[in-house]
């Protein structure tokens, strides 16, 4: 199921998984690639596979967002009709729901802890950011309703490995997974709407920003008075043009992208830090304890 707001552009839509048929979408989703799995329908003409018709899903996704895929989309692709993809897929809610998953496929599940988790969290954060610009129709999939398919998992796994590898405890880790997930998404969703704008606008971030500067000016004279601080950033903080090739908004989110990231890095060692110190001051301030013997208060009486 797909929840649609309209703009003057198009539809912006957010994706929840698992809306349709669920048995069929788990059995979709940990079948064995290439493996049949049970039809709802007539026979199928040979050469027609599940996995041809999420890659052909994929394909339109990447090209035209999610929007733009459909069953009968899906079928011209792969050269059917769009009922006849129903003896595969049971609908378009149980085909974006697989779609995601096999997409996560492309993400990598080893990374080399020698140098350290830090680097190799890193090397994952950094895999995550180029895979949603790959596929940005994955950023409309709602992480309210997880998918639930093995890629999934692997995804997951396989971050969860490298922050074990930081000795810190798993109520912590949760936390921080969710922190990096959204970080990554979030910045993304930031470089895929710069782009999204200059294409369905006409206009670039620069354009934008220059017709309205000048009359922000004339509008707004006393801005610097009413909001110095701001002010200040603007000022204090000013880089050089970006380079032609590279949209002003996009450079700012992957450059905030990254900035964020050492941040957040630079927290995870600093919580590590404090957790090696804490446990030996709690092993020596039990070990004082044992010592003293138990506060005169609670002591029992034991007998003569």
């Amino acid at each position: 199921m797909t929840v649609q707001s309209g703009t003057s552009q198009g539809d912006v839509v957010v994706v929840f998984a698992g809306q349709g048929d669920f048995r069929r979408s788990l059995a979709l989703l940990w079948r064995t690639p290439g493996e049949a799995v049970p039809r709802s329908g007539p026979g199928p003409r040979p050469g027609l596979t599940v996995d041809a018709i999420v890659d052909a899903g994929i394909a339109i996704a990447d090209a035209s967002g999610i929007a733009a895929v459909s069953m009968r989309e899906v079928g011209k692709r792969v050269g059917r009709t769009g009922m006849a993809l129903y003896t595969y897929v049971p609908s378009k809610d149980e085909l974006v729901d697989v779609m995601y998953d096999r997409a996560l496929a492309e993400m990598p599940t080893g990374y080399d802890l020698t140098d350290g988790w830090r680097a190799a969290l890193s090397a994952w954060t950094h895999d995550y950011w180029a895979f949603c610009l790959r596929h940005p129709w994955t950023l409309q999939v709602s992480q309210a309703r997880p998918v639930l398919g093995p890629n999934e998992n692997a995804m997951l796994e396989t971050v969860l490995r490298i922050l074990f590898a930081t000795g810190l405890s798993a109520q912590v880790l949760r936390r921080v997974v969710g922190t990096l997930i959204n970080h990554v998404r979030g910045a993304a969703q930031t470089v895929v709407d710069s782009r999204q704008a200059a294409a369905a606008t006409g206009v670039s971030d620069e354009d934008w920003w220059a017709a309205r500067s000048a009359a922000f000016e004339e509008v707004v004279p006393d801005f610097a008075e009413r909001f110095p601080t701001v002010v200040r950033l603007a000022e204090e903080a000013a880089t050089a043009p970006p380079e032609p090739e590279l949209p002003y908004l996009e450079r700012e989110a992957t450059e905030t992208f990254d900035a964020g990231l050492a941040v957040l890095l630079d927290g995870i060692e600093a919580i590590v830090r404090r957790s090696a110190q804490d446990v030996p001051d709690a092993r020596g301030a039990r070990a004082a304890e044992g010592a003293q013997g138990p506060p005169s208060g609670s002591r029992r009486y034991s007998g003569p």
